[in-house]
């Protein structure tokens, strides 16, 4: 019941999320790291979901440009298995043409904006 917050995600972001969320002392927040897309596992997620159905938000974090990585394909899933009770929220970099920026300042900075914006922490 305390947890307020669930986010979803995939990959390296996931660490990045837990060290973030050990950083800030924040418990009420869940981080599920969904690793397998095909086949998709509906059952599941339905029983992380069903096991928080309290949460105010569901977000799916990824550190890919939002038309590149798992939203896509994972966006029409989710908000299947949510049956409308909720919206699923998006956490990540805007569309971009490339994958990364080609700076390490810049990718850093963006790389906490998108943590912080996923767990729900300020600034």
């Amino acid at each position: 019941s305390a947890i307020k917050r669930l986010v979803f995600c995939s990959g390296k972001v996931y660490y990045d999320l837990q060290d973030l969320r050990e950083k800030e002392n924040q418990d009420d927040a869940a981080i599920v790291r969904v690793e397998q897309f095909y086949p998709f596992p509906d059952e599941s997620l339905r029983t992380v979901l069903d096991k928080y159905s309290n949460v105010e938000s569901v977000v799916w974090c990824q550190e890919e440009p939002k038309n590149m990585g798992g939203w896509s394909f994972i966006k029409p899933r989710l908000d299947d298995l949510m049956n409308g009770a909720r919206k699923l929220g998006y956490a990540g970099r805007v569309a971009s043409a490339s994958p990364a920026t080609g700076s390490t300042q810049i990718h850093n900075a963006e790389q906490e904006l998108l943590t912080r914006e996923a767990l729900g922490l300020s600034g």
